[in-house]
């Protein structure tokens, strides 16, 4: 997708087909979002989208962030998950520090994420509308 493109995202949730209480909903973001890792820019960006989900318990928002919105060198790791919404993630690491997640052959409803970034909420600082 190229950095003009927009995203075209349904507004349905998202359910787990062999537990319908796993769900999740991927919303576009209208706003500016930064992300730091201290004072490092790591990510900046327009077209980031939210997901939001509810599975074992009610999950922390994400930010998905296009791949080439991401400026820092981040380096794909070893790990691999799955995740029966979204499909199998990797995971990325700056400095040897895990940062960051993506789906980037998610299963076909969870398209929207395909070449994004996710980051761990806990590990970097998020600027929302800044």
């Amino acid at each position: 997708m190229s950095q003009h493109e927009s995203v075209t995202l349904a507004s349905d949730t998202i359910h787990n087909p062999s537990e319908p209480r796993h769900f999740m909903a991927i919303k576009p973001v209208d706003r500016r979002v930064r992300i730091f890792q201290g004072e490092r820019l790591l990510a900046d960006t327009t077209r980031a989208v939210r997901v939001i989900e509810v599975g074992r318990g009610v999950y922390d928002p994400s930010f998905y962030i296009p791949a080439e919105d991401v400026t820092a060198p981040l380096e794909q790791t070893g790990k691999s998950t799955h995740c029966p919404l979204k499909g199998d993630a990797s995971y990325f690491a700056l400095d040897g520090e895990e940062l960051a997640w993506a789906y980037d052959a998610p299963f076909d409803f969870a398209q929207a994420l395909a070449g994004r970034r996710a980051f761990w909420a806990s590990k970097v600082r998020i600027e929302e509308g800044a």
